[in-house]
């Protein structure tokens, strides 16, 4: 006799439960899914969860030296146009001088 849909998600929770399994829920922006799926086509991998926890595992097998330069969150420097400079300036300016005045 063929096993219920219920039967068989009981015994995959038991499975689950017995592994001491545990979901890690992962939400990301298009660029992210983006990279990840061509990870995944240029190692052959189909499923999302075997990338990530090959992953995690290659780059925890790299130790601490190797693998925190690539846990370091990119940095964005923003460097402030010249013209925005000048007009910053000359409002600054400005306002010292009615400062000065109003005195």
């Amino acid at each position: 006799m063929a096993k219920s849909n219920a039967d068989r998600s009981a015994k995959a929770a038991a499975k689950r439960k017995e592994r001491d399994e545990e979901e890690i829920r992962l939400h990301c922006l298009p660029g992210t899914r983006q990279v990840l799926a061509e990870l995944m086509a240029w190692s052959g991998i189909e499923e999302q969860g075997e990338a990530v926890t090959l992953m995690i595992h290659h780059l925890h097998g790299l130790g601490p030296g190797g693998a925190l330069p690539l846990l370091t969150p990119p940095r964005h420097e923003y460097v402030i146009p010249e013209n925005v400079s000048r007009k910053l300036k000359l409002a600054y300016q400005r306002e010292a001088l009615r400062v000065d005045c109003d005195d």
